[in-house]
């Protein structure tokens, strides 16, 4: 049985995954700055911005699951949210090192893509993990800065460093409390091109990238198979962003979130859509 810590277990993300790994057969601990609220859940509550507390949080540990961080702008201010971020995930990228986890998978953002598009548009669509790195608020360069010291701790050990560029996380109940609030004015949801994706598929995500046949540091977008949108979305696209290039076939309301290279690498498919709920 593989033993994976996963930090940030107490938050939206982290608590999906902690059920879907114990559900499959994975030994798993709760790590979080904040105690788990259900019994049945201990949470080892731990400073992670602070080395040695990383260090005791992970030890003993096969794996890491990173996914504790301050989740969004203007949380706290730019400049914590920054330190916040960079030093914890720094701690648990070294602690791994340390302790010779055999696997890191963490949270990076689709926000390094350019989002939210009031800059400048997407250079094409739909984006995939080749569209230019642009992050526009102090949370995106963070998880930018994350995934440049990715590639070097994965270069000096040797071990799979797994980013997902995770879109933006929603639970079952969101679907009817605000998804139709996005269907008649196209511009609300543009900021990132109409994604989402269920809690229950980024615990897929993860539990898919601890066990994929991967080496070195990889980057994948976690999004849903569609758009939050009722129409289509190359109609979406020719009111909204009239001048970005189209790239392949995008079907119906298929996502402009391109998850493809999580299908071919991974073996991801999302397993839940809103319009299954409404």
């Amino acid at each position: 049985m593989q033993r994976v810590v996963v930090t940030g277990g107490s938050g939206k993300a982290g608590r999906a995954v902690v059920a879907d790994l114990t559900e499959h057969g994975f030994d798993v601990s709760s790590v979080d700055v904040a105690a788990s609220r259900h019994p049945d859940d201990p949470t080892l509550v731990a400073d992670l911005t602070d080395l040695g507390q990383t260090i005791e949080a992970l030890r003993g540990a096969d794996a890491v699951v990173h996914l504790a961080a301050v989740p969004a702008p203007r949380v706290v201010p730019e400049g914590e949210t920054f330190r916040i971020n960079m030093l914890s995930t720094y701690n648990v990228f070294s602690a791994a090192a340390h302790l010779e986890l055999q696997r890191v998978v963490w949270a990076s953002s689709e926000t390094l893509i350019g989002i939210p598009f009031e800059r400048a548009a997407p250079s094409y669509a739909p984006i995939d993990e080749a569209h230019p790195r642009l992050p526009e608020f102090h949370y995106a360069l963070s998880k930018l800065a994350g995934e440049v010291i990715a590639e070097q701790f994965s270069r000096w050990t040797g071990v799979p460093y797994v980013a997902l560029r995770i879109s933006n996380i929603m639970e079952e109940w969101e679907y009817a409390a605000r998804f139709p609030g996005f269907w008649d004015d196209p511009s609300i949801r543009a900021w990132n091109l109409w994604g989402y994706v269920d809690a229950r598929d980024v615990a897929q995500a993860v539990r898919l990238s601890l066990t994929a046949d991967i080496s070195g540091a990889e980057a994948f977008i976690v999004a849903a198979a569609d758009t939050c949108m009722r129409r289509d979305s190359l109609e979406l696209m020719a009111e909204v962003y009239p001048d970005v290039p189209i790239r392949g076939i995008v079907e119906g309301r298929e996502t402009l979130l391109s998850i493809d290279k999580a299908r071919r690498l991974l073996g991801y498919e999302p397993n839940h859509r809103w319009a299954g709920y409404l």
